[in-house]
């Protein structure tokens, strides 16, 4: 029969074995086997499972359970109380599962990451709020200290250690790709360029860095793409970083940047790649390499396999985030005591340069007037830039959601100037409230705070006239310029 089957007793000794049972288990050769040494996996013995079917304590059904001995190899095993000859017994159909269960344990993986993701983002967001606040008022205790008074130098520890923590939700954002990205037309090569100076400063003695422009050499030039070239370096800084610390006994560490043309989808780690031109840059080492357990875990929030203190591990997990939130891919090939290579894939940007993006125009600090309507779901944020505009000279008026602002604007004898107001708040959100206002008050000008990125608000805000966007955390300047320029 073309299906493979066995028989066992109550004890778990084999008694049959067909061909294709044999063809499955051992390429075909006749052995002795107990149950228990061909399966396990089960959660409780497997001879348990067999003595319930065969005594008729159990039904029998499907199981999937692992080959013994073999990691990555599994076997639906379907069991039928079975009786030959007077004598009962089990009958298993086996099936090999592992295809399954490989798919089932990317899909477990792939839903893990958009779990993590989603968590790391509104924790993220709520970090922002609470830096924003501990930033800004901090930013208005040192407007009453000077540099001379005792208590500044403990104020500016408590401003650094903020930003510090600002940095840290940062990287968080990268991983859920809900940070704010300031894409721009790159040329790879030039970046390297740029770059080159300071990755070798993070070099230590024993291991060099080698670019490799592999299109130069084939005389193929290499495709720009559209990204942020800022994160992108902090990409290439964290890899190469990692591919320092996987050398102690030192070697090269290899760049190679090239243009790919792929006739066809890449299929790979749960990805799909699309046909089309790409410019990829690969960072080679010849380190001690990457388990293969541990390669599904890499790009995953705070997994290191670093010493405690040697590092947060968000390096990677910022890495994936960043090159997704870009368009592109991140796949990595290595081996156990032979190295690791890390490929990005970028698709290539084919659209015309951009206008070069005007200076935004720094307004000096000084009295403002006008009325300014804030709407803050957060006290503490809320509070902290009521008194921010107040000190300039504005009159502010807040609300704590969106519900609450427009009831104020039912007072048509109200003359307001400004709308600032948060994206995400209970309720009604930020832009939905904006243009029920603007259908009243069409003319008002709008600022729209949030600790997500700004692409998250941008098809929201492309329907706001006379609109700008003013990422968290933010500092007590950052807000008041951001205010002057748009009344100004």
């Amino acid at each position: 029969m073309p299906v493979a089957i066995m028989t066992f007793g109550p004890d778990g000794v084999m008694r049959i074995a067909n061909h294709a049972a044999r063809e499955l288990m051992w390429k075909g050769d006749i052995r002795a086997a107990m149950f228990h040494d061909l399966f396990e996996g089960l959660g409780r013995p497997v001879s348990e499972w067999l003595a319930d079917v065969v005594a008729g304590r159990h039904p029998g059904g499907s199981e999937v359970l692992r080959v013994r001995g073999e990691e990555e190899r599994f076997l639906q095993i379907t069991l039928r109380r079975h009786v030959e000859g007077g004598r009962p017994g089990a009958l298993a159909i086996l099936n090999d599962a592992t295809r399954l269960k490989t798919m089932e344990a990317q899909f477990a993986q792939s839903q893990k990451m958009q779990a993590i993701g989603q968590l790391a983002g509104g924790i993220a967001h709520d970090f922002n709020n609470l830096l924003t606040a501990i930033s800004g008022h901090c930013d208005l205790l040192l407007l009453r200290h000077g540099r001379e008074d005792s208590d500044f130098a403990d104020l500016e520890q408590i401003r650094q250690n903020a930003n510090r923590a600002a940095s840290l939700v940062g990287q968080l954002l990268a991983f859920s790709r809900k940070q704010t990205l300031n894409p721009e037309v790159l040329d790879l090569e030039d970046v390297l360029g740029d770059l080159t100076h300071l990755l070798n400063r993070l070099m230590v003695e024993k291991v060099d860095l080698v670019l490799a422009p592999m299109g130069r050499v084939a005389g193929r030039p290499l495709g720009r793409i559209r990204a942020d070239k800022r994160q992108v370096e902090q990409v290439l800084i964290n890899l190469v970083v990692n591919a320092r610390d996987a050398m102690p006994e030192g070697g090269d560490i290899r760049i190679e940047t090239e243009p790919v043309t792929l006739a066809e989808d890449l299929q790979r780690d749960r990805a799909t790649v699309p046909a089309g031109d790409y410019t990829v840059i690969r960072v080679v080492d010849h380190g001690v390499g990457i388990p293969d357990h541990q390669q599904r875990q890499i790009f995953e929030p705070f997994f290191t396999t670093k010493r405690v203190g040697e590092g947060t591990g968000l390096g990677l997990s910022m890495a994936y985030g960043i090159v997704k939130q870009s368009g592109g891919f991140i796949f990595v090939d290595s081996v156990v005591g032979q190295g690791t290579t890390f490929s990005l894939y970028f698709p290539v940007f084919e659209g015309p340069d951009q206008a070069p993006v005007a200076e935004v125009r720094r307004v000096a600090a000084k009295q403002g007037e006008g009325v300014i309507l804030l709407v803050e779901d957060e006290a503490s944020v809320r509070a902290f830039a009521s008194r921010a505009l107040s000190l300039r000279g504005y009159t502010v008026l807040e609300a704590a959601n969106a519900e609450e602002a427009l009831a104020k604007l039912e007072d048509r004898s109200l003359h307001v100037d400004l709308f600032v107001t948060d994206v995400v708040m209970p309720g009604m959100d930020g832009p939905a409230w904006v243009r029920r206002a603007h259908l009243e008050r069409p003319g008002v000008k709008v600022v729209f705070m949030s600790g997500y990125a700004e692409d998250g608000l941008a098809e929201d805000q492309a329907r706001v006239p006379n609109s700008v966007f003013l990422p968290k955390p933010f500092s007590l300047n950052d807000l008041t310029n951001t205010v002057q320029g748009l009344l100004s």
